[in-house]
């Protein structure tokens, strides 16, 4: 088949990670990306594009002008507003969720009242939109509770509150002040759900389901997950608590009747569909979220390991026809950990030069980029997580000791991460 030119939209970790592995398919011509970061204009055969990523017409523009046969949508914003119906105005192929069903991310609310209607095992939840009876209800049960705004707040919008007082303030925050905007001024309160997670990732043609290498994410900021949530500090594929017998129960108890649903009420959903999961301590799998996008920092580790093309993957599901591809992975172990500006998840500074990027190279390490720009020729920071240092081990712990040596060699001011990224599989 003739080669494709490609375009990514987004300039975080998840997006340099899908930039790169299409520029690895014997598919794929040209690799655009709008806007990038500084670690993708570093790669010889990625060109940045200076669109941003909720500026609908330009990037349409742009994928119009360049023959843009496949455009993957990284963020989770974009969906929510519906870029993927204006894409296919244009009738651009464009990879994701319409407007409609990525409502499944961009309401907690939805998410939650679909799941019941579909029978899809989730925590037990009440909406609130106005203070007092939110905080009525929370001197009826017993801590710790969970605390969700409704609407996107990058990764944040989540509080587990270990005491009353605690969920007390993060309803006050949400629902009186304005922690998270519009996001939470309707918020769900909902039991805290014990055991283990796992982010369970699948591609959607519509009907069919392809998944995609276990993985699990690292929310808390610090290490023996302590601390606030953020987007996530790191992560490691596989994950071994999803062994054969709960893959499978996840496929069947929530992945099917997820996309079936969906499709039972007019939303055809198409693209990355990604489950939170908390598996408790009898293997039972119960969603604690949906992304309809692909997680970051879980993408950078199960791209290390993908074989297969990523191109000819995502075109099959945009053509309906997924049952005639599979995946092909490296045995390998993978893991991710990132580097953040000191403060983060709260405030921090920008700015700050990195140096020793140069210095990690090989087929077995490599440094994605999140939060970057060139600024007079060097490196510098300009997020809140900067870079993931992600390798490839025989072993998580092998994996694991290449990272952080990786890690070891790079100078950024302020640089934060934690040291126990994969330390549940370790510990199994």
């Amino acid at each position: 088949m003739a080669k494709i030119n490609a375009l990514v939209v987004g300039s975080g970790g998840r997006e340099h990670a899908l930039a790169w592995s299409l520029a690895k398919s014997s598919s794929v011509d040209s690799v655009y990306i709008a806007p990038g970061n500084a670690g993708t204009e570093l790669e010889k055969n990625i060109q940045n594009v200076p669109i941003d990523p909720m500026n609908f017409e330009a990037l349409s523009d742009f994928a119009l002008r360049n023959n843009c046969d496949l455009t993957i949508i990284g963020p989770e914003a974009p969906l929510v507003k519906g870029i993927v119906n204006h894409f296919e105005k244009y009738e651009l192929p464009c990879f994701g969720p319409s407007m409609q069903a990525a409502q499944l991310e961009g309401s907690k609310v939805f998410s939650k009242e679909f799941m019941y209607r579909h029978n899809i095992p989730t925590g037990r939840s009440m909406t609130f939109s106005q203070l007092t009876p939110a905080l009525e209800h929370i001197q009826s049960i017993e801590p710790p509770v969970v605390i969700k705004a409704d609407g996107l707040a990058a990764g944040k919008g989540v509080i587990i509150a270990e005491t009353e007082i605690e969920a007390t303030s993060a309803l006050q925050a949400m629902l009186s002040g304005n922690m998270f905007g519009d996001a939470g001024h309707r918020v769900i309160v909902e039991e805290f759900l014990e055991g283990e997670e796992a982010s369970f990732i699948v591609i959607v043609d519509g009907e069919k389901i392809l998944p995609l290498a276990t993985s699990q994410d690292h929310k808390r900021v610090g290490d023996n997950d302590l601390g606030p949530n953020t987007g996530g500090m790191g992560a490691y594929s596989p994950a071994p608590i999803v062994d054969e017998n709960i893959h499978n129960r996840v496929v069947k108890e929530i992945i099917l009747p997820t996309v079936r649903g969906m499709r039972a009420e007019g939303n055809y959903y198409r693209g990355f569909l990604y489950a939170g999961l908390m598996i408790d301590k009898n293997g039972n799998p119960r969603v604690i979220e949906y992304n309809c996008r692909l997680g970051d920092p879980e993408t950078q580790p199960i791209l290390m390991r993908l074989k297969s093309d990523l191109a000819e993957i995502c075109l099959a599901a945009l053509d309906g026809s997924l049952d005639n591809i599979s995946a092909k992975w490296d045995s390998r172990h993978s893991v991710g950990v990132v580097i953040a500006s000191k403060g983060y998840p709260g405030k921090y500074k920008t700015g700050i030069p990195i140096s020793g990027i140069n210095t990690i190279s090989g087929n077995d390490i490599k440094i994605f980029h999140a939060g970057t720009i060139f600024e007079n020729g060097n490196v510098v920071s300009s997020g809140g997580r900067v870079l993931c240092v992600t390798s490839l081990g025989e072993s998580i712990a092998a994996s694991q000791e290449r990272c952080y040596a990786g890690i070891n060699k790079i100078s950024f001011e302020g640089g934060t991460f934690r040291n126990d990224i994969g330390w549940r599989a370790l510990e199994r």
